[in-house]
């Protein structure tokens, strides 16, 4: 059975310096992201494409989107698998390729370093990024690769790791 989930974003755009777009140089590429109940993001382009470095940029929330899509599935197929995961980062890295007015994606690859607690099975821990990747709503939404490079690292003891 096939449940749909709605999710609803206002975009507000708030780079018109006086003349709205009479010219590419003459707006700002500025907005507002609101999300009921949730903080406000403030967006712009990139500052390749004349944005504010400053403020959130599409393509940055794209990788945050894949990265902690991935942690969350990760975090859900762990539990499952009987593996203690007792942190987790990410470093992801996104490439897009641009010709001309156009662009894309070409990957997206993840590097989660996960610890785990001592008494867990690090071959399960490895394995439940395969099982998360395929659990990913946005990795399976977006039409380029995402690849995972992860790292397990498996505590010693109080404090201690591997």
């Amino acid at each position: 059975m096939t449940h749909q989930h709605h999710y609803r974003v206002d975009v507000e755009w708030t780079g018109n310096r006086g003349s709205g777009t009479d010219g590419y140089r003459n707006y700002g590429r500025e907005h507002v992201i609101r999300i009921d109940r949730k903080p406000e993001l403030a967006g712009s382009a990139d500052p390749a494409f004349r944005g504010d470095a400053a403020r959130h940029n599409p393509e940055d929330l794209l990788v945050t989107a894949l990265s902690t899509c991935h942690m969350l599935s990760y975090l859900h197929v762990a539990t499952v698998a009987g593996v203690v995961v007792t942190a987790y980062t990410d470093v992801a890295e996104g490439t897009m390729a641009t010709e001309g007015d156009g662009g894309r994606f070409v990957e997206v690859v993840l590097h989660p370093v996960v610890t785990i607690s001592a008494g867990s099975d690090s071959a399960k821990a490895q394995a439940a990024h395969e099982t998360a990747h395929h659990a990913c709503f946005i990795a399976n939404s977006v039409n380029f690769p995402v690849r995972c490079e992860p790292r397990i690292v498996v505590e010693l003891g109080i404090g201690n790791r591997e």
